[in-house]
């Protein structure tokens, strides 16, 4: 398995962003919502969480882009301009997400700044991100930390969707954090989703349901609109 972080660089990156609705520019205040999601080496857990939260949206909303919501991904050790791992390609194939064009980040403080919520894979991932500084803690969790915080959230308390995404999404947010000392994870291992880098394709498969099933709650609560089975 990769190691699970290192020093996180400073700087500009490289490449592009992974947005969904990707054309408005960073920084762009209210209007604007970007999600972050956040592992070791941005080639296997984190593309899979980008892509499936992207399709999931798309297939909420019937397919209409949301334009001010950006979906996107970098690596604590990230492997810049490296494609996703083939097995990663392969679980997203079989939920029927895309998962072309993408390229590896390493994850810098512009990505952390800009992110308006921060979703990791690990604890480790998410105490990497919040020592990056920037007032991240109270918008940095663990995908599986969220999605317990989200279940536990009223949606009728949240902005109506007709009020913006973004609008949602902040009020969302700041709702979990909220609640983040009272719900707490009834096991370490709880709100962990572990590397499948090197595994067989079934381990993939296994961390690929994990994941979804994790999103699920945050995407109902995003778009206030439950999955078509």
């Amino acid at each position: 398995m990769s190691p699970e972080g290192r020093g996180i660089a400073s700087g500009h990156t490289s490449g592009g962003s992974h947005g969904w609705g990707d054309s408005h520019p960073a920084g762009a205040g209210g209007d604007t919502f970007r999600i972050l999601h956040v592992s070791t080496g941005n080639v296997c857990r984190s593309p899979i969480t980008e892509r499936l939260t992207r399709h999931a949206l798309a297939h909420r909303l019937g397919g209409i882009p949301v334009g001010d919501l950006i979906v996107e991904s970098a690596g604590t050790w990230g492997h810049e301009g490296a494609p996703m791992e083939a097995n990663a390609a392969a679980v997203l194939a079989d939920f029927g997400a895309d998962a072309t064009g993408f390229t590896g980040r390493e994850l810098l403080d512009e990505h952390v700044i800009r992110a308006d919520l921060v979703l990791t894979a690990t604890r480790d991932h998410r105490a990497q991100v919040i020592s990056m500084g920037h007032s991240a803690g109270l918008r940095t969790f663990t995908l599986k930390e969220f999605t317990r915080l989200v279940r536990a959230i009223d949606p009728a308390t949240l902005p109506p969707l007709g009020d913006g995404v973004a609008e949602r999404a902040r009020a969302l947010v700041r709702a979990a954090a909220a609640l983040r000392g009272w719900l707490l994870a009834p096991s370490p291992d709880a709100d962990e989703v572990y590397d499948p880098y090197g595994a067989p394709i079934t381990f993939f498969r296994s961390i690929g349901d994990e994941i979804n099933q994790a999103l699920d709650p945050v995407v109902t609560a995003l778009t206030g609109v439950n999955a078509r089975h």
